[in-house]
C-alpha cells in the first residue's frame, strides 16, 4: 500500500487526483495542470514533496566521506548555509543519484535524495560511510514543501516570524537556513525561484493552509514535470540511471576534476573522456503538430537515439523534449512517432526559465 505525506488530507480535500508515485500517494494534479504550470512560470505555486528523502550526515569525517562519495566537490561549500548540486556514480560512471547536499556546519551537512531511489541511496551511503567517523541519519519525520516562481519568496517570507523572515529574505540561491523549525532552502525543480521548506509534520498542513490563505496555488507532480523539463533539468530513471554516467547526461558541469581529489567513479569518467564520449544529451523542438514521449527513437545522420523525457510544454505551446544521441549529431533530426518520421530542431536546454522562454528555443 502506498505511504501518505502528512499532506495527503490537506489533498484530498482539495479535490486532488492522487497517484502512485515512487511507492507514495501524491497529487497528479487538482484540475488543470496547465494552469497549475502557468501558475509557477508567472505567480506561484506550491508542491508537496514530502517524499523526498532527507539524511543527515554528522560526525568529524563527514567532509572527507562526502569528497569520496560525490563527483561534485563538496570543498566548494566554503561556509554555513550553501548548497551543492552532484551526482552519486559507482565505479563504472554511473548515475546511482543526483542530489543537492547542504553545508550546515563543519561537521553536519544535509543531503536531499530521491524518493524512488531510497533504499538503494540508503544502502549505498551506509556501505560507503564504513571506515568514517560519522553518522547518517534519514529524517523521515520532516514534510517538505516547494514554493516556486516569481512570488515565491515573498509569499512564503509574508508568514514567517519577523526574525525568521529576515533570515529567509536574505538567502541567496542555492543556500539555506534553519528559520526556527523550517529548514529553508533557495532551491528548486522547476526553474524558477523559490524555496523549498522541510518541517514537522504536525506543522506542514498549518503551513500550506497559510500560503493557501495568501494566494499560492497548490499544484501536482505533473506540473512539476513539465516545468523541470522545460527547464532543462534531469529526471532521474528516465535522463540518467546506473547504465549512463553525466558526461552522456548533459551533466559534465557537475562534475569536478579540476584537481587530484579522488571519487568514486573517476577513472570512468575519466576513461570514457580519453576515448571519446560517445552520445550526448540534447533538446528537441518538435517542428510540426505531435506528441514526444519518453521512448521514441531519435533518427540522425549518426545513428539513432531516443527521447529521455518529452512533453507538450504549456509556456512553449509545442512538444519539446530531452534525448540521447549520438556525439556527432547535427542541427536537426527526426523522432519516429506511431512510424512516421517527424522533423525536430537540436536545441540547447533549458527551454523556458524565470518566466520567459530562453533564447535561441523558437
Amino acid at each position: 500500500m502506498p505511504q501518505r505525506t502528512p499532506l495527503y488530507d490537506a489533498h484530498i480535500e482539495a479535490g486532488a487526483r492522487m497517484v502512485d508515485f515512487g511507492g507514495w500517494e501524491m497529487p497528479i494534479n487538482y484540475g488543470s495542470q496547465i494552469e497549475e504550470h502557468h501558475h509557477v512560470r508567472r505567480d506561484v505555486g506550491m508542491f508537496d514533496v514530502s517524499h523526498m528523502t532527507i539524511v543527515d550526515l554528522r560526525g568529524r569525517d563527514t567532509p572527507a566521506f562526502l569528497s569520496r562519495l560525490l563527483a561534485n566537490d563538496i570543498g566548494k561549500l566554503a561556509t554555513p548555509g550553501k548548497a551543492l548540486y552532484s551526482c552519486m556514480l559507482n565505479e563504472e560512471g554511473g548515475v546511482i543519484d543526483d542530489l543537492i547536499t547542504y553545508r550546515m556546519d563543519e561537521h553536519w551537512y544535509r543531503m536531499v535524495v530521491n524518493a524512488a531511489t531510497r533504499e538503494n541511496d540508503l544502502a549505498w551511503l551506509n556501505r560507503q560511510a564504513e571506515g568514517f567517523d560519522l553518522e547518517l541519519a534519514e529524517r523521515a519525520e520532516l514534510a517538505m514543501v516547494a514554493v516556486q516562481g516569481p512570488g515565491a519568496r515573498e509569499a512564503v517570507i509574508r508568514i514567517l516570524a519577523s526574525d525568521d523572515a529576515e533570515r529567509a529574505s536574505s538567502l541567496k540561491p542555492f543556500s539555506a537556513a534553519e528559520c526556527g523549525a523550517l529548514f529553508v532552502a533557495r532551491t528548486g525543480y522547476t526553474g524558477e525561484d523559490g524555496f523549498e521548506v522541510a518541517l514537522p509534520p504536525d506543522e506542514a498542513q498549518a503551513f500550506w493552509e497559510q500560503l493557501v490563505a495568501n494566494g499560492v496555488a497548490p499544484c501536482g507532480l505533473g506540473a512539476r514535470d513539465t516545468l523541470r523539463l522545460e527547464a532543462g533539468m534531469n529526471l532521474y530513471g528516465q535522463d540518467m540511471d546506473t547504465t549512463v554516467t553525466p558526461l552522456e547526461s548533459g551533466l559534465a558541469w557537475t562534475v569536478a576534476m579540476g584537481d587530484e581529489r579522488e571519487f568514486i567513479g573517476r577513472e570512468a569518467l575519466e576513461r570514457q573522456r580519453e576515448d571519446g564520449v560517445p552520445r550526448k544529451l540534447v533538446g528537441l523542438v518538435l517542428e510540426g503538430r505531435g506528441v514526444l514521449r519518453h521512448g521514441q527513437k531519435v533518427l540522425t545522420d549518426a545513428g539513432d537515439g531516443e527521447v529521455t523525457s518529452g512533453s507538450f510544454s504549456p509556456t512553449l505551446e509545442r512538444a519539446i523534449a530531452l534525448a540521447r544521441v549520438p556525439a556527432d549529431t547535427g542541427e536537426t533530426v527526426s523522432v519516429d512517432i506511431r512510424g512516421k518520421a517527424l522533423p525536430a530542431r537540436v536545441v540547447r536546454p533549458p527551454f523556458a526559465r524565470n518566466g520567459e522562454i530562453c533564447d535561441g528555443i523558437l
